[in-house]
C-alpha cells in the first residue's frame, strides 16, 4: 500500500457554527509542511470518506515563520504551520484553530483583539517632530542593540496568548505580546519619550498586574522572546512611575 499523511483538521463552517473533525489523506511526498500539504488539500478537496467538500480555509502569508499568519495548534501546540514538517510529526496530524481568537472559518482566527492590545499600549515609536532623525539619530550601545532586537523579532503570532492562562474571553487583560512591545518601545531612544504613557496603560485593569507569571509564554514563543524578563522589568519600572505620580 502506497505511504500516505493522514490528517484530522477541526473545521467551522462560519463564527456561530458548530466545530467539527474531519480527516484527509494524502500521497506521501518528503519534505512537506503543513502548509505545503494544506496546499495540496485545497487542490483535492476529498475527505477520508471519498466525499468531495469544500477546501479547508487558513491563512498564510511568508512561508518563513516571519509574518505569523499560519499559526495554528499542531497536534496541540501553538505554532506556525508553515515550520512543522510533516516527517517530524505524530499521525494522524491534528491541525486546530487557536482557542484564544474567534473562529471565522475552519483554521483561520481573528486575531484583531491582539493587535488592539497594541494600540492599547502605544507599541509604536512616533517619527514626527523637529529633531532631525536621519543626520542625528541617538547613539546607543550595542547590548541595547541586542537586547532590542530580540523584541523585536515578535511577530504577533499569538502563541504566547494562546497559552496564557490569564488571556481569555472574560479577561481583561492584555496579554504577554503587547507587553513584550511596551519593553522594546520603552527602550526606544525616541519611543522613551512617551514611556509614562505606555506604562499608564499598562498600570490599570488588563495590565501588568494580571499576569500570573505561569511562564507559558516562553516556552511556546517561537522567536525565544524572553517575555517574562520583559514582565519583571516592566514591574520596576511601573513601581518607578507609580512613585513618581505620587510625589508631583
Amino acid at each position: 500500500m502506497d505511504r500516505m499523511i493522514h490528517f484530522k483538521i477541526k473545521r467551522q463552517d462560519g463564527p456561530n457554527s458548530p466545530p467539527y473533525w474531519e480527516e484527509f489523506k494524502m500521497p506521501y511526498a518528503p519534505q512537506h509542511n503543513c502548509i505545503s500539504a494544506l496546499m495540496y488539500l485545497r487542490e483535492h478537496p476529498v475527505n477520508i470518506k471519498g466525499q468531495r467538500v469544500a477546501p479547508v480555509v487558513w491563512e498564510s502569508n511568508c512561508m518563513e515563520e516571519v509574518c505569523g499568519a499560519c499559526t495554528m495548534l499542531v497536534n496541540g501546540v501553538p505554532r506556525q504551520a508553515c515550520a512543522a514538517l510533516v516527517d517530524e510529526l505524530e499521525q494522524p496530524i491534528r491541525l486546530e484553530p487557536l482557542t484564544k481568537f474567534p473562529v471565522i472559518r475552519d483554521l483561520l482566527v481573528d486575531r484583531q483583539k491582539m493587535f488592539d492590545g497594541l494600540i492599547q499600549v502605544k507599541a509604536w515609536v512616533p517619527l514626527d517632530g523637529s529633531q532631525d532623525i536621519h543626520l542625528h539619530a541617538p547613539r546607543i550601545s550595542p547590548v541595547e542593540q541586542s537586547l532590542r532586537y530580540i523584541f523585536s523579532r515578535c511577530m504577533t503570532c499569538g502563541c504566547c496568548m494562546e497559552v496564557c492562562p490569564q488571556y481569555h474571553d472574560g479577561s481583561p487583560f492584555v496579554g504577554p505580546a503587547p507587553l513584550g512591545q511596551v519593553a522594546l518601545h520603552n527602550a526606544h531612544p525616541t519611543g522613551g519619550f512617551f514611556k509614562a504613557d505606555r506604562l499608564h496603560a499598562i498600570m490599570g485593569p488588563g495590565g501588568i498586574t494580571d499576569c500570573g507569571n505561569a511562564q507559558n509564554c516562553v516556552k511556546v514563543c517561537p522567536k525565544d522572546i524572553p517575555l517574562t524578563e520583559a514582565i519583571g522589568a516592566l514591574g520596576r519600572q511601573t513601581t518607578v512611575q507609580w512613585l513618581r505620580d505620587l510625589l508631583m
